[in-house]
């Protein structure tokens, strides 16, 4: 299975700059991020997997949202982006399986060719290019912090309109008034430090977390 030093060996072969954090609490699923980070949802990406069959040739394939951390994707909004006749949420054993991550936290990063992968268009317009954004590593206690425009490129992700934004949204703090950061450098929380331990600085090597 993928975790965190599989997403790290990827991005250093890339030398795409990124942190892998040492979490303060254990999550069970992506939309626990803001929490464990002390984070508004906007710098904390999950990745919702629908199981999908296409129109034409009845044939059937994954197909991943990249959404704030819990917020739910349209289906239909997905449905229709990827030429659907049926679309619905991918079983957990299924996701294990075609993605090799944990089904509930799927990190966008590394997934299959055969996986289609879609994001949020409001996410990807309103949130500055060079922001740290985290997402899920596979695993239960770490996340991996990386410059919103290396995980857009990266994920090869297709912006759609998948969210409702004009529902009120659990931030702590507006999206227009976080500062943008430099290229690997982890975001602020709310006036205060963010919690986490890098394990894994953005310029250098692994550390012992294989231990």
């Amino acid at each position: 299975m993928k975790d965190a030093l599989t997403i790290h060996r990827a991005l250093l072969e890339r030398e795409i700059q990124h942190e892998i954090v040492r979490l303060p609490i254990a999550i069970s699923r992506s939309g626990e991020l803001p929490g464990a980070l002390g984070l508004p949802p906007e710098r904390c990406l999950a990745t919702r997997v629908f199981a999908c069959n296409d129109v034409y040739r009845s044939r059937r394939f994954l197909t991943a949202a990249i959404v704030p951390a819990g917020s739910e994707p349209s289906a239909e909004a997905a449905r229709l982006a990827v030429s659907a006749r049926l679309i619905r949420p991918a079983r957990a054993d299924l996701i294990n399986t075609v993605t090799e991550y944990a089904a509930d936290l799927v990190c966008p990063l590394l997934l299959p060719e055969s996986v289609r992968v879609l994001i949020d268009r409001t996410l990807v317009e309103s949130l500055p290019v060079d922001d740290v954004v985290y997402t899920a590593t596979g695993e239960p206690s770490t996340a991996l912090g990386i410059r919103a425009l290396d995980l857009f490129a990266l994920s090869r992700a297709e912006p759609v309109h998948l969210c409702d934004w004009s529902a009120p949204r659990a931030s702590a703090v507006p999206l227009a008034y976080m500062p943008s950061l430099p290229s690997g450098t982890p975001a602020p929380s709310s006036g205060r430090s963010r919690p986490g331990t890098a394990l894994i600085p953005p310029d250098g090597p692994a550390q012992s977390s294989e231990n």
